[in-house]
């Protein structure tokens, strides 16, 4: 066993059987690379730069100078994370969340006291010209671990024991960004460790549990743990005409510049809300950002982003059928599921769907960490794919 194999990539002995050994690494490169992943990711990347700069130069100032530029730095670290992450087989990582995950439950509780606050949660640690989210950190240290600790060979998560455990692996990281307050990022780490128990063959009595136990939870959540916009939000939503000029503003407007783009749209940088201010200017360029996109190209523009997310997603899900062991497939559901979370409830805020929660559009909105674990969400899906026939060091 060399190194080449450990790593993934084995190209074959150069003897006669491969004649033109160029020819034979780019049969393998072919036959490992997934298009059908790769091209959605390269539009919606495409997409989200072009935006980035329009929102930017229609507020003007520093947004038109710098957010597209350090965008486009993200990007790159983006790409070279994602090539990394696509290269090394994807059952090393397992191991490594072990330690991830503690590092970013210490990151957590850091941020807390030593964070810097932007929009009323205090959710990014600065070191020098360095930013970043401990949370979104946190969050992809608990979806490969979660991942990879329901796919152990002595686990049964129908065991009391281990179910804790996974749920406790999700609460701890859940409840200190809760307590940031960021309570969209809290929330989209439920979803995929519960498919992942899912896919991981939870019984279904289990399943009613939990069922009953969030029924519980979320009315007690909604009076003792909200604060008081987050239950304006939510009564806003419920009834638009209780507060249309403050609480319920960037909702009716997002739903408003959706609906303004007719069929075409107004032409790029020609949308009226986000350049007159109706749409919150702070954050056009990533929460508000789909708004903007629907406006400015219409329902062609709004259905072609929607369809290469439904590619994207597609693409993951029949990586998780073809992935050789559960790892990968529990990999692959929690990565799909994670990533649809934030796509639907940040397109359907834009359209009164659910109530406004400060998650970003995945590979469009601005955002550097979040653009960056979602290439490494994205690199992992590869790496499963192109060892979906592979056996490697971890069968021996």
């Amino acid at each position: 066993m060399n190194h080449s194999t450990i790593i993934g990539f084995e190209p074959g002995p150069l003897d006669d059987s491969h004649p033109n050994p160029f020819r034979h690494m780019l049969s393998v490169f072919l036959h490992r690379t997934d298009w059908l992943l790769i091209i959605p990711m390269l539009l919606l990347l495409t997409a989200g730069v072009l935006f980035i700069y329009g929102t930017g130069q229609q507020v003007g100032g520093f947004a038109a100078v710098t957010f597209w530029k350090r965008h486009l730095t993200a990007m790159g670290v983006g790409f070279g994370v994602w090539l990394f992450f696509s290269i090394l087989d994807y059952r090393w990582y397992g191991p490594f969340s072990v330690i991830l995950y503690p590092v970013s439950i210490f990151l957590l509780v850091f941020v807390l006291f030593a964070g810097e606050k932007y929009f009323g949660a205090r959710s990014w640690l600065e070191f020098g010209p360095l930013n970043f989210q401990p949370s979104e950190v946190a969050k992809f240290a608990l979806v490969v671990l979660c991942a990879w600790v329901a796919s152990m060979k002595k686990a049964d998560i129908n065991k009391p024991l281990w179910l804790l455990l996974i749920l406790g692996l999700m609460l701890v990281p859940a409840v200190l960004t809760k307590l940031q307050p960021d309570l969209g990022t809290a929330l989209a780490m439920f979803p995929p460790v519960i498919a992942i128990l899912f896919v991981a063959r939870l019984k279904w009595r289990y399943i009613l549990i939990l069922c009953v136990a969030t029924a519980v939870i979320l009315p007690a959540g909604y009076y003792f743990a909200f604060k008081n916009y987050q239950k304006e939000r939510i009564l806003v939503f419920i009834h638009p005409e209780r507060d249309p000029k403050h609480r319920g503003w960037n909702q009716l407007q997002a739903e408003m510049a959706v609906g303004s783009g007719g069929f075409a749209g107004k032409g790029f940088m020609n949308g009226s809300h986000n350049m007159l201010g109706y749409l919150p200017q702070k954050v056009s360029n990533s929460d508000f950002i789909f708004p903007v996109i629907a406006e400015e190209t219409g329902f062609l523009g709004a259905a072609t982003i929607v369809i290469l997310f439904m590619l994207l997603f597609f693409s993951i899900l029949r990586t998780a059928l073809l992935a050789p062991d559960d790892f990968g497939r529990y990999l692959c559901i929690g990565i799909g599921v994670l990533l649809f979370f934030h796509t639907y409830i940040n397109i359907a805020m834009s359209i009164r769907l659910c109530p406004i929660t400060g998650l970003p559009l995945p590979l469009v909105s601005y955002g550097g960490t979040f653009l960056v674990t979602t290439m490494a969400y994205l690199g992992i899906v590869h790496s499963v794919y192109g060892h979906r026939e592979k056996k490697t060091i971890f069968d021996l």
